[in-house]
């Protein structure tokens, strides 16, 4: 789980950056990267509270 959390921190900086980047400069590159983080984000989140739901059943 522990890995589980560090990868979700990970990607929510990457997002950060790259949503900043393309609001603040236009980048429109920065958005698609985004949109891509965003995507891989939801994925781990869901994972993350599977994992979690099964942790406080024990």
């Amino acid at each position: 789980m522990e890995k589980l959390v560090a990868k979700i921190k990970e990607e929510i900086g990457e997002f950060v950056v790259n949503a900043d980047a393309q609001v603040e400069k236009g980048n429109k590159a920065a958005g698609a990267r985004a949109r891509k983080a965003a995507l891989a984000l939801m994925n781990d989140l869901k994972e993350f509270r599977k994992v979690s739901v099964a942790e406080a059943k024990k």
